[in-house]
């Protein structure tokens, strides 16, 4: 069988003090001072035995195939007149934004995503650092990642707030899908360079497709649909797995000064109430915040029909309206629409614990985020859906 291309994560292991002049060995302090070990994400085709070796260097964290990543396409979208505005947005008070004190000052989020369009009056004032993982122009041809990025920090368009963290002066913009989607190595190779760049929430609205992997397998190799599957299934638990690992190496720099929190979107996959589908990589990955979608009911919110379970909580996601390139906005349907509500109410939450602490721990901050969750507004709760509820905002110091 042909070698495959798959992600591999190592470490690169640190040096270790030395014995000192004298023959002291290196305290117990020095040794805990040590700065986590690099990470190296890179690609690589490798045959069976090459896979066998690998994982048997204990350097070797995941192997995994590449597979195709996908946005999480909005289940509907619809342009906004100016006209038809509201001064208030649903989402946005749903999850508390507008009676918190905190705006994000200070944090610095990434949103990994279709790019960004840098020149949409909803991002004046704020440093964009991009990065682009794809053979595409740096900017957002898609619209996906504006919409997402608005939500998270814009500024208000047309006299309508849209943003929850108005405040963030500093974004990382990683441009990770283009017209052709993504794999799972950018996204790897992503995760790292926000992390490393210095973002504190790092907002993740894509999944990996499954299905567009199995239809390789049959298409391009040649695989009959059964054993395709099968091999598929495989490289999603080893994909799994690889995000998993990203996770723990993210909690590591936590202790170093370095803390993120990655959140990622559920998925649109399920259709209530004939079918549920769980959530797929990233947002599988132990350790990784999964986000469901959120829709108005009569009754009060409710879960929207095509929101993926077993999701940890979840923000608004049906006409969710926010930026657009060239300038205007657009209401969009999706838990993509939910994650950048958690995310924009992450950053607040890391704002009011470094004001408390003076500095940030990310699993305290997961867990005052998770913890943040109410089912009061909910017409139903299974926790399957919700996880711990609709995300909320702090409101004070």
């Amino acid at each position: 069988m042909q070698d495959e291309n798959y992600v591999v994560l190592q470490r690169q292991e640190v040096m270790v003090p030395t014995f000192d002049n004298l023959g002291r060995p290196p305290s117990m302090t020095n040794f805990s001072m040590l700065p986590p070990a690099a990470l190296i994400v890179q690609e690589a085709a490798l045959s069976g035995a090459e896979r066998h070796d690998l994982r048997r260097d204990p350097r070797t964290l995941a192997v995994a195939p590449m597979m195709p990543m996908q946005l999480i396409a909005p289940v509907a979208s619809e342009e906004v007149e100016a006209d038809a505005l509201a001064s208030v947005l649903w989402g946005l008070q749903a999850v508390g934004a507008l009676e918190s004190d905190f705006d994000g000052s200070g944090i610095t989020v990434a949103v990994l995503d279709t790019g960004i369009d840098p020149n949409h009056p909803a991002f004046a004032g704020v440093s964009l650092v991009q990065r682009n993982f794809t053979t595409e122009t740096d900017n957002d041809l898609n619209g996906h990642g504006t919409h997402c990025a608005g939500t998270i920090f814009g500024q208000d368009v047309n006299n309508t707030r849209i943003g929850i963290a108005r405040n963030i002066q500093r974004a990382l913009i990683g441009k990770v899908l283009g017209e052709g989607g993504g794999s799972s190595l950018s996204i790897a190779q992503a995760i790292q360079w926000a992390v490393s760049g210095g973002a504190q929430v790092v907002s993740m609205s894509l999944g990996i497709d499954f299905p567009g992997y199995v239809d390789f397998l049959v298409n391009q190799r040649g695989v009959a649909l059964q054993p395709a599957t099968s091999i598929a299934l495989e490289g999603y638990r080893a994909n799994v797995n690889l995000f998993t690992e990203l996770t723990r190496f993210v909690e590591t720099s936590n202790l170093f000064g370095q803390a993120s929190l990655l959140i990622a979107a559920a998925g649109n996959e399920s259709d209530r109430p004939a079918y549920e589908i769980a959530v797929a990589p990233p947002a599988a990955g132990t350790g990784v915040i999964a986000v469901g979608a959120l829709a108005q009911g009569p009754n009060g919110l409710t879960v929207a029909n095509f929101s993926n379970n077993q999701v940890n909580i979840a923000g608004p996601g049906v006409n969710i309206i926010s930026a657009w390139p060239g300038g205007g906005l657009r209401s969009l349907n999706g838990t993509s629409m939910a994650t950048p509500h958690v995310a924009g109410v992450a950053a607040l939450w890391a704002q009011q614990q470094i004001q408390q602490t003076g500095r940030l721990d990310s699993r305290l901050l997961m867990a005052r985020l998770i913890a943040s969750g109410t089912t009061d507004t909910l017409a139903a709760a299974d926790p399957e859906d919700v996880g711990a509820g609709l995300v909320q905002a702090p409101r004070s110091l």
